[in-house]
């Protein structure tokens, strides 16, 4: 995974296929080169993967051959890494999840001390350290130690509990932990809190993770809703998908509309802002501005949203996919944080979600990935450029156009959104053929 002239580290850490690109060797050399940013234990979690205790183990050694303690959180949610990194006073947190990629993926994540991502800037010292390889700091006390935490999901359940302000009891819910991180923490939570649950895809092999179930595959649970309320995670549960009484799923854009109206009802959204990102459907911006609602617009990737939000005072923001942060109480993305939110939006008003999903029309929105030979010339082909502004010309306010590249593969990404998804693929099917011909 080492290649010359490519960044180690994507937007969501280091990932790759297991045991193949993502290593024992990797995963120890890794903390060694973190260690230089450590003052004290570290807490490492993971999820169900099989491959997430091997390399959970090999970071531990790595981080113990510097001198550096850990403390062993075993499977718990992405979330409750970050919070626990902060509560607990580690110098910093390690997740081993690819979160909703397949089982045969993984990847490793690393917290600051305050629970929050590494900068870019602490991401590429460690990659430098990385490349640069031995010899490793010389260690500050002999060998480090590994320390089971037992307590460690307890914590965190106990938390999130302590944080509700309705009272949820008696609420019918269907969960699906997509048999990942959350398959313990999810089903206790809302059961404790008095709700009926039943819980689907809780029962982790190793290799069921995501596997046609959890928030990339909704239709799994809205087909066994039977008039409940859908919570549906991803394999480390930072993303979260409601769906709705009637068996129709919600997005985190819609998700977003009806947890930040609320807010601003009742005088509890700061600064009456929400950031989101550029993939943010037509109709979420609409609802907004007809609350009076501020929309701050940034990149994809929920670290550019946290650093929009701390930028602009915002307290809510979050993506399409799931991802939603509440500032006021964690600093990434929490599913099960979000699923009682938008619960608690269901108790304080009496309203299903069937009914309160209308906060929002959403536009339809048509995604086309186009495989190209020079992702990187895109800023300068003026053939793509002319066709985007003649297609924003036709659309004007009943549409809109975004192209961009991948941060990750030769691809480049055009999204349209229009009146009709017919409309919507037409148009992307046409700004698609302008890229592969200008692209190659």
């Amino acid at each position: 995974m080492l290649t010359e002239g490519r960044r180690l580290f994507g937007t969501d850490g280091v990932r790759g296929k297991a045991n193949e690109e993502l290593t024992v060797d990797l995963a120890m050399d890794l903390a060694r080169a973190a260690a230089d940013d450590v003052a004290g234990p570290v807490v490492i979690g993971r999820d169900t993967r099989r491959s997430g205790e091997m390399l959970s183990l090999a970071l531990q050694a790595g981080f113990h051959s510097v001198g550096v303690d850990t403390e062993d959180l075993g499977v718990i949610p992405t979330a409750a890494i970050a919070h626990l990194t902060d509560v607990l006073g580690a110098s910093m947190g390690v997740v081993v999840s690819a979160s909703h990629n397949p089982a045969e993926d993984n990847g490793i994540k690393f917290f600051g001390g305050n629970g929050g991502k590494l900068s870019d800037a602490l991401e590429d010292a460690i990659e430098a350290r990385l490349r640069r390889g031995a010899p490793w700091r010389h260690p500050r006390a002999g060998v480090g130690i590994r320390i089971p935490r037992t307590d460690a999901l307890d914590l965190y359940v106990d938390w999130l509990k302590r944080d509700v302000a309705y009272t949820l009891r008696g609420i019918d819910v269907a969960l699906d932990a997509a048999n990942g991180a959350a398959f313990l923490a999810a089903p206790r939570l809302f059961t404790e809190l008095g709700l009926n649950v039943t819980a689907v895809a809780c029962e982790p092999d190793g290799l069921n993770i995501n596997d046609n179930c959890g928030a990339t595959h909704p239709e799994y649970l809205a087909g066994q809703i039977n008039g409940q309320i859908g919570l549906v995670f991803d394999g480390d549960a930072d993303r979260f998908i409601a769906i709705d009484e009637a068996g129709v799923p919600l997005n985190g854009d819609v998700i977003m509309a009806i947890i930040a109206r609320h807010l601003h009802e009742v005088g509890k959204l700061k600064n009456d802002r929400v950031v989101v990102t550029v993939m943010t459907n037509l109709g979420f911006r609409r609802a907004m501005a007809s609350l009076g609602i501020q929309v701050i617009e940034t990149a994809v990737g929920d670290r550019y949203v946290l650093e929009a939000m701390r930028q602009h005072g915002a307290n809510l923001g979050g993506e399409q996919s799931g991802h939603v942060i509440f500032l006021d109480h964690i600093a990434t993305g929490d599913g099960l944080l979000t699923a009682l939110r938008l619960l608690e939006v269901v108790a304080a008003t009496g309203r299903p979600l069937t009914d309160l999903r209308n906060v929002m029309t959403e536009y339809p929105q048509v995604l086309r990935n186009v495989r190209v030979a020079d992702r990187d010339g895109l800023e300068d082909a003026p053939a793509v450029w002319t066709a985007v502004k003649h297609v924003e010309e036709q659309l004007g306010d009943g549409g809109r156009v975004l192209i961009r590249p991948s941060g990750t593969e030769p691809l480049v990404r055009v999204m349209v959104e229009a009146d009709t998804k017919a409309h919507a693929a037409e148009v992307a099917d046409e700004l698609a053929g302008v890229v592969r011909t200008a692209l190659g």
